[in-house]
Formats: C-alpha cells, structure tokens, sequence
C-alpha cells in the first residue's frame, strides 16, 4: 500500500487522471491525500468532486478556501466573480445536494500518525494539539444545521487579534489559516496579502512553518495553496501545491519514501 500526497486540483480533471495513472493509483489498495482546492478555476470541477468522492476511504481531501467558495456559493452568498469562475456546473448538477453535502463534511485538518495535512497551513502558536482541537470545532460548524450562516460568517473579514478574540471569531480566524495563511509577521498574525515566492518576501515577513510551534522534524506537515513556493521540501515540512491550474504541474508525492511524480498541465485551462 502507498499513500500520495497530491496538491491542488482546482478542477482539472483530466490532469489528475493522468497523474494517477502515471503514478499507478490503485484505490482497492493506495490512498491519495488531496491538500484542498478541489474545485474551482479549472474547467472540470464537477467531475474532480464525483471522481474523489467515489473513491470513498481511499481518499482523504481536506479542504481549501477554494472549496469554501463552493460552499459559499451552495449557502447563497454573495462571492466576487473571481471566486465564481467554474462553480456553476456544480451547483447546476443534478447531484449538486449530495456533493454539497460531502464537500462540508470534509475535515480542513487531517492526522495521521505523525502525518498531517492542511490546505494551506497552522497558526504560528499553536501546537498540533490546538490545531486539532480548532480545525474539529470548524468542522462541527460545517457540519452542522446552521452550516450556512457558518461560511457566510467565513465570508466576511475578521480583524481582530487572537488572544482578544471571543470562541465564534476564533473559529473564524482558525478557518482563514487554515485554509489562506502563507506568510506572518513577527508577531505571527497572518498577512494573507503576500502570495510570491519566497525569495520575494517582504521584511519582516516568515513563512508560517518557519515559525510554527507544531512543525518538527520528526513529524510532516503537508499542505498546498502556495503555488508560488512550488514543490517545497524541508525537515517537518512538504510543500505540493506547484500551479498546475497556472500552465505548470500537478504534483504527487508518495509520503513513504517522497518518490515525487508531477504531470504537466493538460486541461484547457485559460488562468484569471
């Protein structure tokens, strides 16, 4: 058995069924951990949601701040356009309820062993426990009756500071770092402005994981949504978002001994 860490999908479909044939997917045998953004800018979204949810305990998706736009969407919020891109054939399906369904019962954090993936990445000060702790209590939201006035809350910005912030901001600001953080200041509050490589960082800017508590060598933190940092390998931390959506790659790495196999762009994809 082998389980792959593949990053962002954003709706292409025939990109992600390449890679796995290239990589021999087997999913009576393998597992694929998708690190978010299933959906949106590509043009096959709706297919990439019933391929990943039909593989059923093969695969562990957790989700992105791409696929709480669809949510958004599915709740009846008001998105910018660009956030609307390729959504429509979703929640036009005729299974939209039940992929809408599957989608907000996704995890947004996920352990396993010392393994862990997140979209995007962990608050600075927290540990993995709270980061745990933090992701379970989102998800409750998600899952919940009053799951829509959750990610219509998502949708608005939150400004204040963590240690001043009450449970339901908190909640919030866990899911935007959950889903958004790349960098922080050094104070570790997020800046969710800088989207460049990292040797555009701007001073007195950090990578979340170079100033994360719960990031060790002896455990792996995988995550996607920095397209810009690209394929990213260092002790406790395994970067695999690599732009496919952007004319690049999809990326696959098999967590057991970090074969990496990455497929070129094949959809037809025009960027926004």
């Amino acid at each position: 058995m082998a389980v792959y860490a593949i990053g962002d999908v954003q709706g292409c479909f025939a990109t992600l069924q390449k890679l796995l044939t290239e990589i021999r997917f087997d999913p009576g045998v393998d597992r694929v951990w998708f690190c978010g953004d299933l959906v949106n800018r590509g043009p096959r979204s709706l297919e990439v949601l019933r391929f990943v949810r039909g593989l059923g305990p093969a695969a562990v998706a957790v989700l992105g701040n791409h696929d709480l736009a669809l949510l958004n969407r599915a709740a009846g919020t008001p998105t910018r356009k660009r956030d609307e891109d390729h959504l429509d054939d979703v929640l036009a399906a005729p299974d939209a309820p039940e992929l809408v369904e599957w989608l907000r019962h996704r995890p947004l954090l996920h352990v396993e062993g010392d393994r862990t993936v997140v979209h995007a990445g962990l608050l600075p000060h927290w540990s993995r426990q709270q980061a745990v702790k933090w992701a379970e209590r989102a998800e409750a939201q998600l899952r919940g009756d009053g799951w829509r006035d959750f990610v219509r809350a998502l949708h608005k910005p939150v400004r204040a500071e963590w240690a001043e912030a009450e449970r339901a901001t908190r909640l919030r600001l866990a899911v935007g770092a959950l889903t958004r953080i790349r960098v922080c200041d050094v104070a570790g509050r997020p800046d969710y402005r800088f989207t460049g490589p990292l040797q555009a960082l701007p001073t007195g800017r950090w990578p979340w994981f170079a100033a994360s508590r719960a990031v060790r060598p002896n455990r792996l933190v995988v995550f996607g949504h920095w397209a810009a940092l690209g394929l990213y390998r260092a002790p406790g931390v395994l970067g695999v978002d690599t732009g496919c959506v952007w004319g690049r790659t999809l990326t696959a790495v098999r967590l057991d001994d970090g074969v990496v196999v990455q497929q070129p762009l094949v959809d037809p994809v025009e960027p926004v």
